[in-house]
């Protein structure tokens, strides 16, 4: 799923007492569909309403927003509810399982909310939860899991109903370093083997390093692509590379016509005096 951003701007509303708020400013960005994208910014830089605006858990106060030819920033609430539900899977920082349903029943929750037959159901998380290595935890309660589990399992659930969009948000922020790794290893693994698009938001560099390329953000705006600093006009970043995989436009070629014109050839006829 291709995602485009074009001069998106967020703000929260003011109040009687205080004044409205501007989280982002002016961001165009184009991620190629299939890309691994990683979201990079310390905490309060705009990554994670970034990560909401693109999967339409929110409306920009300016600017549009496109998931493949739709133009989410203009759908109402009935049309984007199903867009999220048949199209993007969600990674949570705090894994977000409902306490009262077995694992079983928390992955097969997007695929109940699509009436899917039964049938279906139990083939797909069998699969899923096969895929992230918890067959054999399918009738336990979210409870009676690690950390790491718990986030296997919402894996799990993002994936079940095959969206072309993922969405993950500090998949490791509440994980020990040794089971960080290893949900960023499966996340890598869901990309390579199903290849969905992918979009991370994380602080870390040692997570930003699983993606393709790293989309820096910081104080509401996109300061560079790639991990290196880059020229921005408008929002827009110039390409680090000329990867058609790079979630910006490449930069324009310059015009022959405004070269500056080579040195004359010396006449050798006419050759400098010796000193």
């Amino acid at each position: 799923m291709r995602i485009r951003l074009e001069h998106v701007t967020h703000a929260y509303a003011g109040s009687d007492e205080s004044a409205a708020v501007q989280v982002l400013g002016d961001i165009s960005l184009d991620i190629a569909s299939g890309d691994f994208a990683v979201l990079m910014g310390a905490s309060g830089s705009g990554k994670s309403t970034l990560l909401n605006l693109i999967g339409a858990v929110d409306k920009p106060t300016a600017g549009r927003i496109f998931l493949d030819d739709n133009e989410t920033s203009v759908l109402d609430d009935s049309r984007l509810t199903m867009l999220r539900r048949r199209s993007i899977g969600y990674i949570f920082q705090f894994f977000n399982l409902i306490p009262t349903l077995n694992v079983f029943e928390n992955v097969a929750f997007p695929l109940s909310l699509a009436n899917a037959p039964r049938s279906e159901v139990k083939t797909r998380v069998a699969e899923a939860l096969a895929s992230v290595g918890l067959g054999n935890r399918a009738t336990h309660y979210p409870n009676e899991l690690s950390g790491g589990e718990m986030q296997r399992a919402a894996i799990a659930r993002a994936v079940v109903h095959n969206p072309p969009l993922i969405l993950a948000d500090e998949p490791t922020g509440n994980l020990d370093s040794k089971n960080g790794e290893m949900i960023l290893d499966l996340i890598r693994s869901i990309h390579k083997n199903r290849h969905p698009t992918i979009v991370m938001a994380t602080h870390s560099e040692r997570a930003a390093a699983y993606g393709d390329y790293v989309i820096e953000v910081a104080d509401g705006r996109v300061s560079g692509v790639g991990g290196r600093e880059s020229e921005q006009s408008q929002g827009v970043v110039s390409s680090p590379t000329p990867d058609s995989r790079s979630a910006t436009p490449a930069t324009p070629t310059p015009d022959p016509r405004s070269a500056t014109p080579a040195s004359p050839t010396p006449d050798p006829r006419n050759p400098t005096p010796a000193t």
